[in-house]
C-alpha cells in the first residue's frame, strides 16, 4: 500500500555513475526495510541491495547481492525521508529498470510487499 517513487535514472556511459533516490507520500522510510530491485528485459528480477528500518526494530544494517556489493551503496537520510543507491563503475549489464521496494525487514529472500514504479537506468558501452 506504500507508493515509493524512485528517481535518479536515465543514461550514463560505461564507467560512469548515477545515484538513485526513493522517498514515499505520507510514510516515514524509516519504519521500514528498503530495498532495490532491477529487472532488465526479459531477466528475472534481481536483488541489488536492502537497507533496514532505523526505527530500531531492527540490525539497521544494509546487505548487497554480489552484483551489487563493491559498486553499490545503499544509504538513508531519515531527515529528508529518503533512501539512496549509489552506484559506480556502471556497465552494460546494469541497463534496467530500477525498483525502490520495501518490507518490515531485509531477507535473503529478497521478497518485498510494496514497490515503486521504477526508474530506467541505461549504461552504454
Amino acid at each position: 500500500q506504500v507508493q515509493l517513487v524512485e528517481s535518479g535514472g536515465g543514461s550514463v556511459q560505461s564507467g560512469g555513475s548515477l545515484r538513485l533516490s526513493c522517498t514515499a507520500s505520507g510514510y516515514f522510510l524509516g519504519f521500514y526495510a528498503i530495498g532495490w530491485v532491477r529487472q532488465a528485459p526479459g531477466k528475472e528480477r534481481e536483488g541489488l541491495s536492502c537497507i533496514n528500518s532505523s526505527d530500531g526494530s531492527s540490525d539497521g544494517g544494509s546487505y548487497y547481492t554480489d552484483s551489487a556489493q563493491g559498486r553499490f551503496t545503499i544509504s538513508r537520510d531519515d531527515d529528508k525521508n529518503m533512501v539512496y543507491l549509489d552506484m559506480n563503475n556502471l556497465k552494460p549489464d546494469d541497463t534496467a529498470t530500477y525498483y525502490c521496494v520495501g518490507t518490515v525487514q531485509c531477507s535473503r529472500s529478497w521478497e518485498f510487499e510494496h514497490w515503486g514504479q521504477g526508474t530506467p537506468v541505461t549504461v552504454s558501452s
